[in-house]
């Protein structure tokens, strides 16, 4: 099974380069289900019903998302009216929408599970103990299952991976917009990556406007956060696993930069 996680689509040069180029990258690297988190794709902040139907006209199965994706009213509302938008599972109970689904691609059951660190971040539920309550619940007939760990430290992310190791077939960090290079399969058989990048303004600080963080930096001032414009980038990985065991076979990191100087 090939599965394509998406690293975090800013705004709309992320859902455009996507349109113009996942469809062609989905058929010559034999993709079988995409994954993409979505929390930032529109305006930056949250989703709206029409940028996610955008998002999966392009190609994407299944989004995930992290703490912005309560940023727009009418985004925490699809969370129950969706199946196919998760959040993390870890929030507490009573929080709109769910962290896990089970979807079926060519006869074969995969698990996607979507949960958010606490290292800088807001002190929601613990997401270790918060997998093994999940992970617990799943069907041994569930043999692939992907996570997407949405978390500021390096060393949450890593300690998680290895935490999950052997129990699920990959642990996809999220949240931090840079592609790390310590993609690798773990010794139990997971695939792992600290961060998978973002998808969006190659030309920019982490999707913004680079001279409006450069301010915020030099004056200490609260500064309003546009989009940047420009060549776009998509990140991502790509992760083969084997459907008799749910190991991962193989991890490849993928960044690949499309010139464009329109405005976005």
């Amino acid at each position: 099974m090939r599965i394509l996680f998406i690293g975090d689509i800013i705004s709309k040069p992320g859902r455009k380069v996507l349109k113009e180029h996942l469809p062609q990258i989905i058929e010559e690297r034999g993709v079988d289900l995409c994954i993409g988190n979505v929390e930032n794709s529109a305006g930056i902040f949250g989703i709206t019903q029409k940028v996610v139907d955008e998002i999966k006209e392009s190609g994407i199965d299944i989004m995930t998302s992290g703490n912005h994706i309560w940023d727009k009213r009418e985004g925490v509302r699809l969370l129950d009216e969706r199946n196919d938008i998760l959040r993390p599972a870890n929030y507490p109970p009573g929080a709109p929408g769910k962290g896990l689904l089970i979807t079926e691609v060519k006869g074969v059951e995969i698990a996607v599970l979507n949960l958010q660190g606490r290292t800088f971040m807001i002190p929601i539920d613990c997401p270790f103990r918060k997998a093994d309550e999940i992970l617990g619940g799943i069907s041994s007939d569930v043999l692939i299952r992907v996570v997407d760990f949405h978390a500021e430290a390096t060393s949450e992310k890593i300690a998680f991976g290895y935490y999950l190791d052997g129990r699920v077939s990959a642990v996809i960090g999220t949240h931090t917009h840079v592609q790390t290079a310590d993609e690798r399969i773990l010794p139990g058989g997971t695939a792992y990556i600290t961060d998978v990048g973002m998808t969006g303004p190659a030309d920019s600080v982490i999707g913004v406007k680079k001279e409006q963080i450069l301010k915020r930096f030099l004056t200490g001032m609260p500064e309003r956060m546009s989009v940047a414009s420009g060549s776009r980038m998509i990140n991502a990985v790509i992760v083969d696993v084997n459907e008799k065991s749910g190991k991962a076979e193989g991890i490849k990191r993928l960044k690949l930069v499309f010139e464009d100087k329109e405005e976005s």
